[in-house]
């Protein structure tokens, strides 16, 4: 396995991973489940993709006629298959095409378009892709991309860790739906946690294990750090998550043994759930609970309040004198002994009821 370590992708820009076919299928299965016509009379752009190299390609083109696509866009950034010591890699593919420009293949970015049989085998799939250079390098952020973003319906990729923001932002500014991979840190973003408050964005149905990178070796185990993002429709979304009261939580739950009550935050008006399996049936008001909460979050059964990243309010202004701490929006909760324990990350909640919705 591979030295690398996800979390340090966005400082040494080393932002690509590929992702396994065996994750793409896992993810796309579960929508498919839910609606067997998700994809149907579709075009699906993967943008920061190419079929040498990635397997969103791959895995679309292999199943375009089972899933009914209309049409399978991908563009290839230029620089994005250069090795670890930075040399292009001329592949097969590339060589094979009618279309390989040896003097652009190194400097210009690759539209991939399927959309129908052309060798004559009477089938559609990757051996019918084709492609085209494009004018410039391939960036998303391009005029030429973003033009293909606005005929695509549906956007799926693994997009550079670094850039998740700006890509997510620019998927949303053309309204399209997308299954896309990031860091499960994004989560604690301002604005993406906006975005999954208003039921815009959620949580994928599986994580990804292992990404491979370019010189074909497999990074360390990352399952955790990472998570599919989507706004497409799957059933474990709707999956009300079974609960215990608050007293058979303090009875049973080995998680919450030596407890006598749950804890209050000091400085908030709200009860912390250190476990998102915790959070008892039959307590009314808000509860703070870990980011793990939004892998369970059914918005049927759950209303998002807000988060203390996302408060808007200082500490100082809504906590009493000594009960805070300067550095950051954080939650307390008293030790009984004039201490307070600093809770970091916590998502607000409630259950839904009539009034709440």
């Amino acid at each position: 396995m591979a030295n690398t370590n996800l979390h340090k992708s966005r400082n040494i820009k080393n932002d690509e991973f590929y992702t396994q076919y065996y994750d793409i299928e896992k993810e796309i299965n579960s929508y498919l489940e839910y609606n067997p016509n998700v994809f149907k009379n579709k075009v699906v752009l993967c943008p920061c993709d190419d079929p040498e190299w990635s397997n969103f390609t791959r895995y679309f083109a292999q199943n375009f006629e089972k899933l009914k696509l209309k049409k399978l866009i991908s563009t290839s950034f230029a620089f994005a298959s250069k090795g670890i010591k930075g040399k292009y890699i001329i592949t097969t593919f590339e060589r094979k095409n009618k279309n390989f420009n040896k003097k652009k293949v190194e400097v210009k970015g690759k539209n991939f378009t399927l959309v129908k049989d052309i060798n004559g085998d009477n089938k559609i799939n990757i051996e019918d892709l084709d492609y085209q250079y494009l004018d410039g390098d391939g960036d998303f952020r391009s005029g030429e991309v973003t033009k293909l973003r606005d005929e695509a319906d549906i956007i799926v990729t693994n997009p550079p860790f670094s850039l998740f923001r700006e890509f997510l932002n620019w998927i949303i500014e053309g309204e399209k739906q997308f299954l896309i991979i990031g860091n499960k840190n994004c989560i604690t973003y301002k604005e993406i946690f906006q975005l999954i408050i208003k039921n815009k964005i959620w949580l994928g149905c599986n994580f990804p294990n292992e990404f491979l990178l370019p010189d074909g070796k497999i990074t360390e185990q990352v399952k955790g750090l990472t998570r599919w993002f989507t706004n497409i429709g799957h059933g474990r979304r709707h999956q009300k998550t079974p609960l215990m009261s608050k007293e058979d939580n303090l009875r049973f739950n080995k998680k919450m043994k030596g407890k006598k009550d749950y804890d209050k935050y000091s400085n908030y008006e709200a009860i912390e759930v250190p476990f998102a399996n915790a959070i008892p049936s039959n307590y009314k008001g808000e509860m703070g609970v870990p980011i793990t909460f939004l892998d369970k979050y059914n918005p049927e059964q759950f209303k998002i309040i807000g988060s203390n990243l996302t408060h808007g309010t200082p500490m100082s202004e809504i906590a009493k004198k000594g009960t805070y701490a300067q550095g950051g929006p954080s939650f307390y909760t008293n030790n009984g002994n004039g201490t307070f324990k600093r809770i970091y990350t916590r998502i607000l909640i409630k259950h839904r009821n009539k009034k709440s919705k």
